[in-house]
């Protein structure tokens, strides 16, 4: 079934109706230093990406940034220290989002004792040329 929707900003969005399931087997693992399961993200849905992303007791991920790409962590299970650009780094958990905007670096610790699970929410959808490693 194809839904078409009206945006208030002037085009529309063809989006083909469809259940995703997530399939573990799939989870690999990042330079980054975590683990990511893409759950959605192809060409059919342009306008946003979401991935699971696991990062073990004591890591922390690569300092990074996504040219042109706003991302959105959805913390669902764990303990985290997150930084994000010039904002103090800060102690996140289930039930909390944080919001990155595009072009501003980042990176999140695992400060529990259990994986930290989150999602990451790409608008546009995320494509692996926009990642950009930082020292």
């Amino acid at each position: 079934m194809l839904v078409q929707s009206e945006r208030p900003w002037g085009y529309a969005l063809r989006v083909e109706a469809e259940i995703r399931r997530a399939d573990p087997s799939k989870e690999f693992p990042t330079q980054e230093n975590c683990f990511i399961l893409e759950v959605s993200n192809d060409a059919q849905d342009p306008d946003i990406s979401i991935a699971r992303a696991r990062v073990r007791p004591g890591a922390t991920t690569a300092w990074h940034r996504l040219e042109g790409i706003v991302e959105r962590y959805v913390i669902v299970r764990g303990k985290g220290r997150v930084e994000v650009g010039d904002l103090p780094p800060t102690i996140v958990s289930e039930g909390d989002v944080v919001r990155i905007p595009a072009n501003v670096s980042q990176r999140i610790t695992n400060v529990g004792d259990e994986d930290l699970v989150f999602f990451c929410v790409c608008n546009p959808r995320f494509v692996q040329n926009a990642y950009v490693s930082e020292p």
